[in-house]
């Protein structure tokens, strides 16, 4: 008997970050035409730093910690990308994800180009001086790489903007002169933007906004689902609800809980503050694939990578799929999506609000002229709906989804730069 095509997919499928990267990027130059010889240079990123560095810990012992920093690609401009520090950390996920930030920075038009960090750690288990002192050592020791024209480091997982604070004082003791632009995503009294910490949200929902209007969807009653209650899946969840959508369903790491009727986001925020969207026993709970099962106008993936892969694409009922985390969705996952005719807005344009408005921050820390929220949001805003119209408008050009769109998009302004610059 002939095998399914969904039982081929699930048999050849792999959930390596740095593979799929690969394979994105392959795909969408293929379409484009680009020549080999530079798809190979896409493939890789330029450089990728390997330290280890030792931290005095609170009870008087030395341990030693590993981090990585991988530079894609700065044809277009400076390497941007965050700092994530988390036990799983490794070097083939950091490369993903800085081949990633060079399309997100690209795709939105951003002169930068892709980085990403990473140290394998639970700060979860660290004080707030181990924090610190794993922070400050970390920026040490890539800091010959990084800088406001080489490489600007943000928040990332289990980052803030404390932790970017520290970072950057670091950066500027070692350079004895005060460096804002070379850290994005800091507090606000030292050199942060208005409206960074909603930004990523903001982002997403306004590209949600703009493939409703195409699919002549009215938000008003309209219904979500938002996988992740961090910032960005909080944040989402209630600007979607100010918008008129019913949000279905929420999940965190402990758990889902669902409402037919619409749950109140406001009251599950507060259970988050303390605990988590499950600790309300009158709530109906569900499991996370329940979760993303649902069927719903829209679903916000905002927690982690590889939660829709083809094991599960088929039982996607969602009519819009807005990638508020990186890489919620595999390769095989999209091409059954796209069979099934749901519209999926990658994570390289849905989550790219978040790293245009560190680039905002950044233009204010090099120029001393900082901005007013009303300033920050309208140039946001402009940002996210030219680039959502430019990428729909290029796969309805092409016959295609909006993520080969939109890494054609980035892959061609890559390609343009590397040209004038003489490397291809």
């Amino acid at each position: 008997m002939a095998e399914s095509s969904s039982t081929v997919l699930q048999e050849r499928e792999t959930l390596n970050p740095y593979l799929i990267a690969q394979r994105q990027i392959q795909l969408a130059a293929g379409v484009l035409g680009l020549n080999q010889d530079v798809v190979e240079i896409l493939k890789r990123p330029q450089r990728v730093l390997s330290v280890s560095f030792p931290v005095r810990m609170d009870d008087g012992s030395v341990q030693v910690f590993e981090g990585y920093r991988s530079q894609h690609n700065d044809a277009g401009g400076p390497g941007k990308g965050g700092i994530r520090f988390h036990p799983e950390v490794h070097v083939d996920e950091v490369k993903a994800l800085s081949m990633w930030m060079t399309i997100k920075c690209q795709v939105v038009g951003l002169p930068f180009g892709g980085a990403k960090g990473g140290v394998i750690c639970d700060p979860r288990t660290l004080s707030t001086g181990e924090l610190e002192r794993v922070s400050r050592g970390f920026i040490e020791a890539i800091s010959q790489i990084i800088g406001p024209d080489k490489d600007i480091p943000a928040p990332d997982v289990y980052t803030n903007p404390k932790v970017m604070g520290w970072m950057m004082d670091t950066l500027s003791r070692m350079q004895q002169t005060y460096s804002p632009a070379a850290i994005t995503g800091k507090p606000l009294s030292i050199g942060g933007s208005q409206g960074r910490s909603e930004a990523t949200a903001r982002g997403c929902v306004m590209t949600v906004v703009e493939a409703m209007k195409e699919k002549g969807k009215d938000m008003k009653g309209a219904t979500a689902v938002v996988q992740g209650f961090g910032n960005a899946g909080r944040t989402a969840a209630k600007l979607l609800s100010d918008l008129g959508f019913h949000i279905l369903a929420v999940s965190d790491s402990r758990g889902a809980v669902y409402s037919p009727a619409g749950l109140d986001v406001e009251y599950l925020s507060v259970l988050k503050e303390t605990g988590s969207v499950v600790d309300d026993e009158a709530l109906l709970r569900i499991t996370q694939d329940e979760l993303l099962e649902l069927e719903a106008d829209v679903l916000i993936p905002a927690a982690l990578g590889n939660v829709i892969t083809a094991e599960n694409a088929d039982k996607i009922h969602a009519s819009i799929i807005a990638e508020a985390a990186n890489g919620p969705i595999t390769p095989d996952a999209d091409q059954v999506l796209a069979e099934k005719g749901i519209v999926v807005i990658p994570d390289v344009l849905a989550n790219a609000g978040g790293v245009t408005v560190s680039y905002f921050e950044w233009v204010q820390n090099v120029t001393r002229f900082y901005w007013k929220n009303d300033r920050v949001l309208d140039e946001l805003r402009t940002v996210m709906v030219d680039s959502y119209h430019a990428v729909s408008n290029l796969a309805k050009k092409y016959e295609t989804t909006l993520r080969v769109a939109a890494y054609m998009i980035a892959l061609q302004r890559v390609t343009n730069a590397m040209t004038e610059r003489g490397w291809v």
